[in-house]
């Protein structure tokens, strides 16, 4: 089976913002810095160094490793923790939530492409150091989207209640997870490690930060992956002056919206401004601030506080203040010597939404990358689309469009009446033209009968497809079952399953799959047979 690569723009599974962005219409180069190929990378570092202070290298270097404490950290992330020191080193970074045992696919994804570009341009521009960098969303309170993951169309749920960061949030009563996830895992040495893997985060560290750093140390600390949690005091402090921007002048409120009003009339809007794109966060809470009555309220609570007290408490404790999706993206790039954020569409979308806040902030703006996409097919799925004579193409087409294809494909007969329905409009526009020239009150006689004609033949046409799709239905069947397997729900694999249901078959040699195939610069669907 052809295993080349579908386009994001051919795949059907990406908006019009993100084609045009691929497509690097003009109309939307105002949106972003530059575009991510190799070569515009040199100019991206020359940026960054002029404007990244060297005095945030040695406070980051100092927040990571506090960070890191309790754990034990592989030879290149201590390697990469420490080049960040140094000024001719620059960062990748992807973000994402901590969803439970990395919740879908696609996450390895997003951290594999980080590594991997690293590699790419530390080849191309040998004289600096790329760090990679996983940026945990410890201050999302979102818990609902993180409290499982998908094992062999399984939902194992955490059941558990959360109000505040949920990076803050207590690992208790995840045994009785591991309990679930033990029965379905079945036996064997990678169903061993996975448990293993589960108990070793979740069961003995206290928090779920902290859980999902042992994690994806676990996973990618072997390629020097830096783990950053941002619910940090210290690297709050470098954002007070733009959270003071934010609360005093309403900034990002009014950039985003001036984008949004100009992208609104061709594109779905992807993130909507609050006037203040801030929340107050407590252990146990995370609620807007918003301006009412000559006063910062905190939503849902009874504080309240004028601008002086606000902005007193916002000096002192900069980490009780948490930055919305309009205003994360410049935190991590305030904070990180940051060349290029990688993300899904949906990210890159809201991106797209940002730089003039980000200039209005006199802060960079990073190159936009998203991320690599993947199919997984084992070898007999692969074997088994060979026999039915499919393409990758056909695999992403709409299942319907794909059914009928296939059905014309197998039939010994032309199931398509184009031509005869031609022929009989051009029949019927001779016969409109005498109306004209004789009774012009045959003409809607004539109209009708065409239609009735036309409808006629849509109708047979319909009929013989049908009669068709039953004799070859147990083809059909056998080419919409794997297409099932591939593209779960008619949807993306990447987005349901879990890694644990490929590491439980092909153990450590599908990770190292991954980043041996995965090409960040290349904007396809990669095929990985397994």
């Amino acid at each position: 089976m052809p295993t080349d690569c579908i386009s994001y723009q051919k795949s059907g599974y990406f908006t019009k913002l993100i084609v045009d962005y691929l497509d690097e219409k003009p109309e939307l180069k105002s949106l972003y810095n530059r575009f991510p190929k190799l070569e515009n990378f040199k100019s991206q570092i020359e940026e960054k160094a002029l404007n990244y202070p060297l005095e945030n290298r040695k406070i980051l270097v100092n927040a990571i490793q506090n960070q890191y404490k309790g754990f034990i950290i592989t030879e290149d992330t201590a390697k990469n923790i420490s080049l960040l020191s140094d000024s001719k080193t620059f960062t990748i970074t992807t973000g994402h939530q901590l969803n439970l045992f990395t919740g879908p696919l696609y996450f390895l994804y997003k951290i594999v492409s980080t590594i991997n570009l690293c590699a790419t341009l530390k080849k191309e521009y040998p004289n600096h150091n790329f760090v990679p960098i996983y940026w945990m969303a410890t201050e999302d309170h979102d818990f609902e989207e993180i409290n499982f993951f998908n094992f062999k169309k399984v939902k194992i749920k955490w059941n558990a209640e959360s109000n505040g960061p949920v990076g803050r949030l207590s690992t208790k009563g995840l045994d009785k997870v591991l309990k679930t996830f033990d029965l379905e895992l079945g036996i064997g040495q990678n169903a061993n490690y996975l448990k293993e893997l589960f108990e070793n985060s979740y069961l003995k560290f206290d928090t779920l930060a902290d859980a999902t750093r042992f994690l994806a140390n676990e996973l990618f600390g072997s390629k020097g992956l830096v783990i950053l949690d941002s619910d940090d005091t210290s690297l709050k402090q470098l954002f007070v002056p733009f959270a003071r921007e934010e609360l005093s002048n309403r900034t990002s409120f009014q950039k985003v919206s001036e984008v949004n009003a100009i992208l609104v009339n061709d594109y779905e809007i992807q993130v909507n401004p609050r006037e203040i794109n801030l929340f107050y966060i407590e252990d146990t809470l995370r609620e807007r601030i918003v301006f009412e009555d000559d006063l910062f309220k905190i939503n849902k609570t009874t504080l309240a506080f004028s601008e002086k007290e606000i902005l007193e408490l916002l000096e002192k404790n900069p980490e009780k203040f948490s930055p919305n999706v309009i205003l994360r993206p410049l935190y991590e790039e305030v904070i990180l010597p940051n060349l290029c954020y990688i993300g899904g569409a949906g990210e890159i979308a809201y991106w797209l939404q940002l730089k003039s806040n980000f200039d209005a902030n006199n802060i960079t703006f990073p190159i936009l990358l998203v991320r690599n996409s993947v199919v997984l097919a084992s070898e007999k799925q692969a074997q088994k689309a060979d026999r039915l004579q499919l393409s990758w193409a056909d695999l992403f087409s709409n299942q319907q469009k794909l059914f009928n294809n296939k059905t014309k494909e197998f039939s010994q007969f032309k199931i398509d009446f184009s031509e005869q329905k031609e022929h009989l409009k051009q029949q019927f526009e001779k016969l409109i033209t005498i109306a004209n020239q004789t009774d012009k009150s045959f003409i809607g006689a004539v109209n009708a009968q065409q239609t009735k004609q036309i409808k006629g033949l849509e109708n047979l046409e319909k009929r013989l497809l049908k009669a068709e799709k039953k004799m070859h239905a147990d083809e059909l069947e056998r080419i919409i079952q794997l297409q099932n397997e591939l593209f779960p729900n008619q949807g993306l694999q990447e987005r349901i399953a879990n890694f644990a249901e490929f590491y439980a078959d092909y153990g450590n040699e599908f990770i190292q799959k991954l980043i041996s195939e995965l090409k960040p610069l290349e904007p396809n669907f990669t095929i990985i047979t397994l």
